[in-house]
């Protein structure tokens, strides 16, 4: 919803989605879920910075070692050629548990948090996000 009120403020937004599967006791559904829980990507002017509080919902910006975080369009890029296409991780990796690993398509590094069948999950040092990557 803030996204929707944020687009029609005029300010340009964008939110990666992922659709998952979820199973009820009598049916399963596609839905659409948000890959940075509770967080929306505006570009902004520095003069605009404080405008989008006049949306509803709108809380505060993320910070990041006491400065608002600043999401870069090749990071943008990045996570929309993620989403387009699948993280390759040779057989090794599973030993690695814990390990950083760099991820090209998004230009950041990011702990293995655990391997489970052919998905790697992966915590985001940048966003402190949780990825999880289908492994090939």
């Amino acid at each position: 919803k803030v996204l929707e009120r944020l687009n029609q403020f005029g300010t340009e937004t964008y939110t990666p989605t992922k659709t998952l599967v979820k199973h009820w006791s009598d049916r399963k559904k596609k839905v659409k879920t948000c890959l940075l829980p509770s967080m929306v990507l505006v570009r902004l002017a520095k003069k605009e910075v404080n405008k989008v509080f006049e949306i509803q919902g709108v809380k505060r910006y993320l910070f990041v070692h006491g400065a608002r975080a600043v999401v870069y369009d090749y990071e943008v890029v990045a996570m929309k050629n993620y989403l387009e296409s699948k993280f390759k991780v040779d057989k090794q990796t599973k030993n690695i548990i814990g390990k950083t690993i760099d991820i090209p398509l998004l230009n950041q590094s990011g702990e293995i948090v655990a391997i489970e069948g052919k998905k790697c999950i992966v915590r985001l040092q940048m966003l402190a996000a949780t990825m999880s990557f289908q492994l090939n």
